[in-house]
């Protein structure tokens, strides 16, 4: 198996020894991206819809480096602070990067370091 490495630099700078991506076997598999804007390396200001579109708009940078679109994305996994209280708000803003047919998708609740989501993504490659 041939691995290739992916890290851009309009994406938040990966914060311990990971990249920002690895395409393996014809997919794309997305390390967990957090609310960080890109340019300051800050969590974006506001609630959970904020950062869960600053989230995604960092994994499209990421799917623009290797030619895809959140259309190719088949698996999400999402990862919130707050599972009951943010699960509404953030299922509207994820809602509004994805169409049908939508990418299977596990959200969970989890102990994150000062931000509210983190989400990583599982992307079937387009062929040439």
């Amino acid at each position: 198996m041939i691995k290739q490495a992916i890290t851009i630099p309009n994406a938040p700078k990966p914060a311990g020894p990971y990249s920002h991506g690895v395409v393996a076997n014809g997919f794309l598999f997305t390390a967990g991206f957090g609310p960080q804007d890109p340019a300051t390396g800050e969590v974006v200001p506001g609630g959970v819809a904020e950062q869960t579109a600053q989230v995604l708009r960092n994994i499209q940078a990421v799917l623009n480096e290797v030619g895809a679109t959140m259309d190719d994305v088949v698996k999400t996994t999402a990862h919130l602070q707050h599972l009951h209280r943010d699960f509404a708000e953030y299922n509207v803003a994820y809602a509004g990067f994805f169409s049908e047919p939508y990418p299977v998708r596990t959200t969970v609740g989890s102990d994150l370091a000062n931000i509210l989501v983190e989400i990583d993504v599982v992307v079937a490659l387009p062929t040439a």
